[in-house]
């Protein structure tokens, strides 16, 4: 690596750099922490408030073992894939994967990436609904925590959804007008201390729960069911949400890509993963564990907005505060690569217009000049409001972070990482490594196949009801 490069950015985010091309100019200035910041902020979000009910579910045994299992799939599958970055080689390859899709397209071809394109925008996009349904029900939940508090524990103090929703999709409206990931640090430091915060606070009231009960809650076998067949059901969307809890692997290369070097971008994005993902493990058994031993079989779905919690209101509402503010980052997160995408496909579809490439400074009084793309007001401006509009049709948590997790789990996580490595490696079929490498990706879509027909099973039986 001669150095840090010293370019400027692409006001689009167009394809990958092949070996022989002139990349376009970039400054990255990323480094160690910045992108734990932007994993911590994409990875803690609306996973961690259903870990208390999944464990529930789960039981003493598998639930805190099926987290530190999928937090070790997590590591080995980042660290495939922080090798698909460069090309040929990881550490000084000349030609850049700068997305998650690039890189399939670059090591699997056009049909794979086809395949992974829709998925990956599926999944970006379910995301950012999720992120959507949680921060209403946060918003809702100071509003109840406030009511409780006035009018008592049995008052009814019911609210809706759908205003919420709408406000922090006017939010989403202003902040999407953000560039890019370059322009995001602040936004990213700003969500993931959010997202240390409000864990902190579902843990120590835990804690506290479990000293006022004198007891530990819960059992070995999770909570009672009326068949067998509802415990599979609920064993399986429980396995969904742990699931949509981890991974962050679609947004994995667009974070490396904004890393300075040396050292090698592979190098110090393995090691920010690491550190990242033994946090949010940390806190995710300190939820998980808590809430469970907290409540036992009346564990809620959600473990600050479920009112298993009701004193002191106060901090009560300040974790929801934080889990909004920590959402309105994670959005960006998860949204910008599709912003990426579709412009770089308008740009390159349509060079010459001005709708497209044209940008205008505006300038308002007492605040710093700022550049604005009228495709990009209009594209992002009707993504948010999509997005909005169908978390309005199916505001169901538990359920749609389970079918979304397991939905995406195997085929983003597992699958398309481990064919890039085989490439990037030139790995042999019936090696070693290739035996181990399919076994585990074979275990892992059994994980997302029963995941995703539990979770599957709950979103309709919730509809339905």
């Amino acid at each position: 690596m001669g150095g840090e490069e010293e370019d400027q950015q692409s006001p689009l985010l167009t394809s990958s750099s092949q070996p022989d091309e002139i990349e376009e100019p970039l400054k990255r200035t990323g480094t160690l922490w910045t992108s734990i910041a932007y994993i911590i902020t994409g990875v803690i979000g609306a996973g961690v408030l259903s870990l208390a009910w999944s464990v529930a579910q789960l039981g003493w045994i598998a639930g805190p073992l099926l987290m530190i299992a999928f937090a070790g799939i997590t590591i080995v599958s980042t660290n495939l894939l922080c090798d698909c970055y460069r090309y040929p080689d990881p550490e000084c390859g000349p030609a850049r994967n700068r997305s998650f899709m690039e890189a399939v397209k670059y090591y699997l071809g056009e049909k794979s990436h086809k395949v992974c394109g829709v998925i990956v925008q599926e999944s970006l996009c379910g995301t950012a609904i999720a992120y959507i349904i949680t921060s209403a029900s946060s918003i809702k939940a100071i509003q109840r925590s406030n009511c409780y508090h006035k009018e008592g524990h049995q008052a009814a103090c019911d609210y809706g959804d759908t205003f919420y929703m709408l406000l922090f999709g006017l939010v989403q409206i202003v902040v999407s007008q953000i560039p890019d990931f370059h322009n995001m640090e602040w936004l990213s430091v700003v969500a993931a201390l959010m997202s240390f915060t409000y864990s902190f606070i579902g843990f120590s009231l835990g804690v506290a729960k479990v000293i006022e009960n004198g007891k530990i809650m819960g059992s070995i076998t999770g909570v009672p069911a009326s068949s067998l067949a509802n415990k599979l059901w609920l064993v399986f969307q429980a396995l969904g949400d742990i699931a949509f809890a981890y991974p962050y692997s679609i947004i994995v290369l667009e974070i490396q890509d904004t890393l300075k070097s040396p050292p090698p971008e592979n190098k110090t994005m393995k090691r920010a993963s690491k550190v990242a993902i033994f946090v949010t493990t940390f806190f995710y058994l300190c939820c998980g564990c808590f809430g469970y031993a907290a409540f036992g079989n009346d564990t809620p779905g959600n473990l600050l907005t479920g009112f298993g919690f009701y004193e002191p209101y106060w901090l009560i509402d300040f974790a929801n505060a934080c889990i909004v503010l920590h959402l309105v980052g994670g959005y960006q997160i998860f949204s910008q690569p599709i912003f990426a995408f579709a412009e770089g496909w308008f740009a390159k579809k349509f060079p010459n217009s001005g709708f497209v490439i044209n940008f205008y400074t505006f300038k308002l009084p007492l605040l710093p000049g700022f550049q604005l793309n009228l495709l990009r007001l209009c594209f992002r401006t009707a993504y948010v409001i999509s997005t909005t509009g169908i978390a309005m049709l199916f505001p169901y948590f538990n359920s749609v972070l389970g079918l979304l997790g397991a939905l995406n789990f195997w085929p983003l996580t597992i699958y398309f990482p481990v064919e890039m490595y085989f490439v990037q490696k030139k790995i042999g079929a019936w090696t070693r490594k290739w035996i181990v490498l399919r076994t585990f990706s074979f275990v892992c879509f059994l994980v997302t196949v029963v995941g995703f027909i539990g979770s599957l099973e709950g979103l309709i039986s919730a509809k339905l009801s």
